[in-house]
């Protein structure tokens, strides 16, 4: 079976992705900046619908190198999304070697009891990928976003296909970043993953040039588009 998972930022993107027929949504705010953790409001209402979410858990644009006192606001953000009723959260901490942060993603992942576990593109920085599936299966993760350590997943088919045949079943591999419905069949043949994930935005209409002017709105945005959702999930049950 293959699965579609779509990251939106907004409920207007939990809307296009539903009506698209997606199977999962990774929940976010900002996508633009890579995706970072969604408000309790939009994790409440992620709830609400029939999709299984996943909350994103990245307190900050950047690296992924966190603090003590990041830490603590990833710890209460694991516990939002709990209370919250989503499936998952998805998590990533490096050490400044490049590493997976080992000690930290523990104590997340313990917070984390009973939720399914991402680990999220942290690991597409990490110095040793193949060391790193081992660790995230020994923590209990569940599945791996990556894009095969390049900017986007077509670039990195062969590392991505090195991980599906590594990981033997105990963890997934989710293919993701620059996945859409005219790539993704060559992608699943080269790769052999059985998961993808995409954001399948557009360009969103110009914001008034009030709001722009006022700093309320960029010139520029984009939104999630329910066509591009179904074409994508199309060509993947195609292959």
């Amino acid at each position: 079976m293959r699965l579609l998972e779509v990251c939106v930022d907004d409920v207007a993107g939990l809307d296009a992705a539903q009506a698209g027929g997606a199977d999962r949504i990774e929940l976010c705010s900002s996508l633009g900046l890579g995706g970072l953790t969604p408000s309790a409001g939009l994790m409440a209402e992620a709830a609400r619908r029939p999709l299984p979410a996943i909350a994103l858990i990245r307190p900050r644009g950047g690296g992924f190198v966190y603090s003590a006192g990041e830490e603590r606001v990833m710890l209460g953000d694991i516990e939002r999304a709990a209370d919250a009723g989503l499936a998952g959260v998805a998590l990533g901490a490096l050490t400044p070697d490049g590493d997976l942060d080992l000690a930290m993603l523990g104590r997340l992942a313990r917070r984390a009891d009973g939720l399914q576990l991402t680990l999220h593109r942290a690991f597409d920085l990490v110095r040793d990928p193949a060391a790193a599936l081992e660790a995230a299966v020994a923590l209990g993760f569940h599945r791996i976003l990556t894009s095969g350590g390049a900017p986007a997943a077509g670039a990195g088919s062969a590392r991505l296909a090195a991980l599906v045949a590594q990981s033997r079943g105990r963890i997934v591999v989710l293919a993701g970043s620059g996945i859409h419905a005219d790539n993704v069949r060559e992608l699943l043949r080269a790769t052999g993953v059985r998961e993808v994930h995409a954001s399948c935005r557009v360009p969103a209409p110009a914001p008034a040039a009030a709001l722009v002017a006022f700093g309320f709105a960029p010139p520029a945005g984009m939104q999630t588009c329910a066509e591009r959702v179904r074409a994508l999930k199309a060509r993947l049950h195609e292959s």
